[in-house]
């Protein structure tokens, strides 16, 4: 029997984890030991000898390539640091979206946007006892003590059940409390008498009375069912805390033959082991009332059972789930939780036992490969996705207004013959002028060559300047030679205006596994690298951009484009002239998982702008890139011309894309100083951090300044930063310390460069600003006094102002050359050469800007 079609349809397949936690920081104090065995307390002096725990710890060892040894495999993640480890297991384990239940008590956990690093599509699944918990640690405004009526108020009001934004599903762990046999009668009097104990018993509140977790239960099933949202219910073993007898899922026989909750979707996770069979048995029987629906009303989820039981238990585990359950209703999950193995090796399990038990089923004559192939598409994502409605306009609760919204928020990534609808997918990359390209191929083409081998690109490509297709002199870079594009999968996004193709964005290898040295991307993540592994720092950014929108005129029988109008800054009427497009475009970003924090007219004749929301600034520069492109294509949809040129009237304002700063560690925001004893409200590695870019920034602007028309716009009393100081909220520092609403009075939460602009390659700009801020932690410069008032001139030092001498900066600045490396830099100078050389010859050539930025 020929099984290598099935083999490479689970291999392939890129995962939907529908039950995870988040990751800790590598300083928590959750012994990692937990990675590889289900042991807690005293039971984890006995894991080593478990054979979980040493199938596991072998193969995070063989992942690492390192001796097998549980004290190598913690040397390998000190030393690697959290997103090293994190990006080389998520990578291998092939996860495509993970909905996380974060109400798992963990010592310095990450939160839900901070794990969008490393998977395209991320959710929230939520906690009701944790919820119920936070409601009554709460006092009530008016001092009076909880009741039931007021406790349910609160439950279910939109403002709290869906706090922290959209929600995927809710969870339930009355197992662990009171068991799974819910009593469906319970009334409100027992409800009462059941928070009264709770009450009395202290803060923290733990809720550990039945009558009022089954209360909780029945309210959230409601709650559930009105959003058409599904319950997550643990069942089985877990941990140590739960009696196995009451985990039977057999005992919420009373819930699913209760007519209220004739609709609710319900999974059972964990695979109800070792209570399996009665598992399949109830997901075979419960069904809704129509028997024409897909949806049953009961799913099972098989993560936990698969990696923690050895491997004789997770196959006979998986077979008794499809003795009678339908295989459209198994689901996937690794129920990863604290560190990023453990998504690893429940996603490398499941596929070994996915293919093993599908396997058996065409031996034994009850599939076909051609149904096996199908049925391994459908455990691992399929179904989840299917379930979960993470790829459709789906109704799900949003805390921003209150309203059923829809889960376009997420970036779209499906599998299997939901790819069929894309069918071609753009290869996007940023040259080293700042110009957006790409190239486009076959869906087919993606999946089976170029994911693997990438697309051929002449190395001429990355010296091209902004006004032609041809490599500057002294660039390095000639005809000769060709690098590969290599899609990064976890990028990939179905594009918005366009929802039959996708696009992704590349990075430049010479050959599979090996950067090229002109690579963008690469130049920023190894820059991050050295400030994590020197300082264990990372930087997070955030971008304001501002573009102008033109529409297109006839004057004297020629073509125009011409500011799309002349309203003032803030002008509601140009929000409502535009709304069309910026709402477009609002959506568009929020389908691509990308943040909007603010959008409002800005001061120059047609001029918007639109405020990204902070993230590490890998991501940040990725997301920078889809906002561009969205925004143009948006705009060029309804017919005018987006452009984020610096300076697009000479007699008028220009354009930035100011990009705001700061430091982490551990999940901390570490730029902000800890108390108000800082002179200035910044931490000490933030004022060498501020101090080093400062001092660098004559030679920076060449990177993120990049033309000679950007420094038509940083000129004095602009708001763009013309002199070299910075400034407490100064608008006119090209430095800017801000204090953003809910920072702690006196202290500092970030800093803006306003120089920054549209015509920038965010990589490399991003890229220089992190090595000159490294260069201030490693020398420890001292942050001058800021300038408080409007710079004098008499006074300051006057910035570059023009790209000539920013480039000469940067010639004499040779610090560049050990973050940057030697050949991209020489690149990024000839480049900048033939920009100043260009446009000094042709005037007016800076006009033609508006169509290539």
């Amino acid at each position: 029997m020929e099984l290598s079609e099935l083999r490479k349809a689970v291999e392939e397949v890129e995962v939907v984890d529908g039950h995870a936690h988040n990751i800790v920081s590598l300083d928590s104090n959750f012994a990692f030991i937990q990675a590889f065995s289900e042991a807690y307390g005293d039971a984890l002096t006995f894991a080593p000898n478990t054979l979980c725990f040493k199938r596991n710890l072998r193969d995070i060892a063989e992942l690492y390539g390192i001796e097998l040894s549980l004290q190598g495999v913690e040397e390998y993640r000190r030393v690697s640091g959290i997103q090293s480890i994190c990006s080389t297991c998520f990578k291998a384990a092939r996860i495509n979206a993970i909905l996380i239940d974060n109400g798992l008590k963990l010592d310095k956990k990450h939160d839900i946007e901070w794990h969008k690093s490393f998977a395209p599509i991320v959710g929230r699944i939520l906690r009701i006892q944790r919820l119920a918990e936070e409601i009554l640690d709460e006092d009530l405004p008016d001092g009076s003590s909880w009741t039931v009526d007021s406790f349910t108020k609160a439950f279910i009001s939109n403002n709290t059940v869906t706090v922290a934004g959209e929600i995927f599903g809710l969870k339930s762990i009355a197992a662990y409390h009171s068991g799974l046999e819910i009593n469906t009668n319970v009334t409100k009097q027992d409800a009462e008498e059941g928070l009264r104990q709770v009450l009395i018993a202290g803060k923290p509140v733990r809720i550990a009375n039945k009558n009022l977790i089954d209360y909780i239960f029945l309210q959230s099933l409601e709650v559930a069912q009105s959003y058409d949202l599904p319950m997550q219910i643990h069942t089985g073993f877990g941990d140590k805390d739960l009696d196995m007898r009451l985990s039977n899922p057999l005992l919420l026989r009373a819930v699913l033959e209760d007519k209220r909750f004739s609709k609710s979707r319900i999974v059972l996770l964990h695979a109800s082991y070792p209570f399996s069979r009665e598992a399949s048995y109830l997901a075979s029987v419960y069904s809704q009332a129509n028997i024409l629906e897909l949806n049953g009303l009961v799913y099972l989820d098989f993560g936990l059972a698969i990696p923690k039981l050895s491997v004789h238990g997770m196959i006979s585990s998986l077979k008794e789930l499809l003795e009678l359950a339908p295989i459209n209703k198994v689901m996937f999950s690794t129920d990863g939780y604290a560190f990023p193995e453990t998504f690893y090796l429940g996603a490398k399990k499941s596929r070994e036992i996915v293919f093993s038990v599908l396997r058996d089923a065409c031996i034994d004559g009850d599939l076909s490969i051609p149904e096996a192939v199908e049925a391994a598409k459908d455990i691992l994502a399929r179904n989840a996705t299917h379930f979960y409605k993470i790829s459709s306009a789906n109704n799900v609760v949003s805390s921003v207004n209150n309203v059923v919204s829809s889960h376009s928020k997420l970036p779209q990534k499906l599998n299997g013959d939901l790819d069929i609808d894309a069918s071609l997918v753009r290869i996007l990359w940023v040259d080293g002028s700042g110009q957006h390209r790409c190239r486009a191929i076959p869906k087919k083409r993606l999946n089976e060559i170029v994911a693997k081998n990438g697309v051929g690109l002449a190395f001429a490509v990355m010296g091209f300047p902004s006004y032609m297709d041809g490599p500057a002199d002294g660039s390095g870079l000639t005809a000769v030679g060709e690098t590969r594009l290599m899609p990064d999968l976890s990028t990939i996004r179905r594009i918005p205006w366009n929802k039959q193709d996708e696009m992704v964005l590349a990075d430049m290898y010479v050959k599979p596994g090996e950067a090229w040295e002109y690579c963008p991307r690469d130049a920023l993540r190894r820059v991050s690298k050295i400030l994590k592994d020197e300082f264990d720092l990372e930087m997070n950014a955030g971008f304001e951009n501002e573009f102008i929108l033109l529409k297109s005129i006839t004057r004297e029988g020629k073509k125009e484009w011409v500011p799309f109008d002349s309203s003032l800054y803030c002008c509601s009427s140009a929000f409502d002239a535009a709304s069309p497009v910026l709402r477009e475009v609002a959506a568009a970003l929020q389908s691509l998982g990308i943040s909007v924090e603010q959008l409002h007219a800005e001061a120059a004749k047609g001029q918007f702008e639109l405020v990204l929301k902070y993230t590490i600034c890998t991501k940040a520069a990725d997301n920078l890139v889809y906002t561009r492109e969205v925004v143009r294509a948006i705009a060029r949809k309804h017919g005018l011309l987006a452009t984020f040129i610096p300076k697009y009237a000479l007699d008028d304002l220009g354009s930035g894309s100011h990009v705001h700063l700061s430091l982490w560690r551990n999940g901390q925001n570490v730029f902000m100083a800890s108390d108000r004893s800082s002179k200035h409200g910044i931490s000490t590695v933030g004022k060498e951090f501020m101090a080093g870019i400062l001092h660098h920034l004559p030679s920076i602007l060449a990177f993120i300044a990049p033309l000679p028309n950007s420094y038509d716009r940083l000129q004095p009393n602009t708001w763009s930063g013309a002199y070299l100081f910075w400034g407490n909220e100064n608008k006119e520092a090209p430095l800017r310390a801000s204090s953003p609403p809910g920072t702690p009075n006196g202290l500092v939460s970030n800093f803006e460069i306003k120089s920054f602009d549209g015509s920038a390659n965010p990589y490399l700009g991003l890229a220089a600003i992190l090595a000159a801020g490294i260069d201030g932690l490693r020398r420890h410069l001292p942050l001058p006094e800021p300038v408080d008032t409007n710079p004098n001139p008499e006074v300051l030092q006057r910035l570059p102002a023009s790209l000539s001498e920013s480039l000469d900066a940067l010639h004499k600045d040779d610090f560049f050359k050990q973050f940057i490396g030697d050949k991209l830099l020489t690149a990024i100078k000839a480049i900048r050469k033939a920009e100043i050389d260009h446009y000094t010859k042709h005037k007016d050539a800076y006009k033609q800007l508006i169509h290539r930025i």
